[in-house]
């Protein structure tokens, strides 16, 4: 019997093109539409469609450090990642995801690019003065969540819990006062998530495919959005929570649970939809359930922690579901209530290819088919694919949600995230990584973004 001719090596690569042209024609198909939508009705409510960013090529003083710390990363990058023991590799992938963020905000110039993006009318710094009696505040902050209500708060405040607030409240008591230390806090703690998502790859799958995501991790274009918001900041906490858990049932650990719970509580007063994490958590349940079955008490120390901040907020006064049902009705009270849903519905998806660019495109294609070969594949292999599978599921759930319309570049950083790590299953990195340094660096000196 005569055997089949196997298939020629370009295959695969081939596939993964197809997949970024793919993607490349969703953004293109999102901006025009976008465009025509916003021509002709204005209901889309941002500039350039499907980002919440306006036209404005620039250049600024942190150009020069974003070009170097792009080309080092493209060309060391790789070879780095694979060479240098696990803890020196952990430090290093922090430091440079944080000068990546760091000299892509520069573009912008310190003012602009930092220092004044936490204190505009729409964000944290300006209610600071409203919390001097935090109890207080927290057993009112309910009655401000409309429009028509007594001195509503400003969007982003009523779009949160208050552990979003509090968070800037208290670097303030502290003596870190103003946009430049709420910056530098969000850029400093944000680019930890890249760390947080390497330890719980090498825990969950192995150390090999944790050292081929680092690169990608590192030169995210999602850095554009991560300095400076305070999602970066949120999304640090919701994947510190999943890498505790992580280490949690491979190592059997009952503190490193009760630590995770404790992260998890946080995260859901950090940010409302951010309780969709639940679903990373799950996948990681399931791929450590081994450690479970070993060790069944590591459940009673992570719903131990995982109860701590909602009781201290309830305690307080707060009540997250009236306080949710309140946004759900503030969002429809504005642009959100107005925003088409059967344009941003896919236009969010453009979204995500800007953030998470079209390297993770090609290795969405190449999780799907590890996936369908789990059987016969490496076990490594689909354990991480399971894990970036049930990341794609949140993001999923919050686009059919109704509730992310428009600015998920910033709103979803916390589930874009734990898509990058399908690069790992990328060949040829450093063509890969190219791609992804120059969609940052095109468009955050193409475009003004902002929020």
């Amino acid at each position: 019997m005569r055997t089949p001719p196997s298939a020629p090596p370009s295959r695969g690569p081939r596939r993964d093109l197809y997949a970024a042209g793919a993607a490349v024609l969703l953004v293109t198909a999102s901006v025009l539409v976008g465009r025509h939508i916003e021509e002709t009705s204005r209901t889309l409510f941002v500039d350039w469609p499907p980002l919440l960013a306006s036209w404005g090529p620039h250049l600024g003083p942190g150009t020069p450090a974003a070009v170097l710390v792009a080309i080092a990363t493209v060309a060391h990058g790789p070879a780095l990642a694979a060479r240098l023991p696990w803890r020196a590799l952990l430090p290093a992938a922090w430091g440079t995801a944080m000068a990546w963020i760091f000299s892509l905000a520069l573009v912008d110039g310190w003012h602009r690019g930092i220092a004044r993006r936490l204190t505009t009318r729409y964000e944290y710094l300006q209610v600071i003065d409203r919390f001097d009696d935090i109890p207080a505040a927290l057993r009112d902050f309910t009655q401000h969540i409309l429009l028509d209500s007594p001195d509503n708060w400003p969007a982003h405040i009523a779009g949160h819990p208050p552990a979003a607030t509090l968070t800037f409240v208290l670097l303030d008591r502290i003596g870190l006062r103003g946009g430049g230390w709420a910056g530098m806090w969000c850029i400093t703690v944000g680019a930890t998530a890249c760390v947080a998502v390497l330890v719980t790859i090498r825990a969950l799958a192995d150390e090999a495919l944790a050292r081929r995501a680092a690169p990608f991790l590192v030169l995210a274009p999602a850095a554009v959005w991560m300095g400076t918001s305070a999602d970066a900041y949120f999304a640090a906490v919701a994947a510190w929570a999943v890498a505790l858990l992580a280490l949690a049932v491979t190592r059997k650990s009952l503190g490193w649970a009760g630590a995770s719970g404790l992260l998890l509580g946080l995260t859901c007063y950090l940010s409302y939809g951010l309780t969709l994490v639940a679903l990373i958590a799950a996948a990681v349940l399931v791929l450590g359930r081994h450690g479970v079955r070993e060790r069944p008490a590591l459940i009673a120390p992570l719903l131990a922690g995982l109860t701590v901040v909602p009781t201290m907020f309830t305690l307080a006064g707060f009540d997250w579901w009236e306080a949710y049902h309140l946004l759900v009705t503030r969002y429809g009270q504005g642009a959100g209530g107005i925003r088409p849903y059967g344009y941003w519905v896919w236009a969010n998806l453009a979204c995500t290819v800007l953030v998470t660019g079209l390297a993770t495109a090609a290795g969405l294609r190449r999780t799907g088919a590890v996936l369908l070969r789990r059987r016969t594949g490496p076990r490594a292999g689909v354990r991480l694919a399971f894990l970036v599978s049930a990341a794609l599921l949140a993001l999923l759930v919050a686009d059919l949600s109704g509730m992310s319309k428009a600015e998920t570049e910033r709103i979803w950083l916390p589930f874009a995230l734990w898509l990058l790590p399908a690069c790992a299953f990328l060949t040829r990195p450093r063509i890969w990584l190219t791609a992804q340094a120059l969609l940052a660096l095109f468009l955050n000196h193409l475009l003004l973004t902002g929020w």
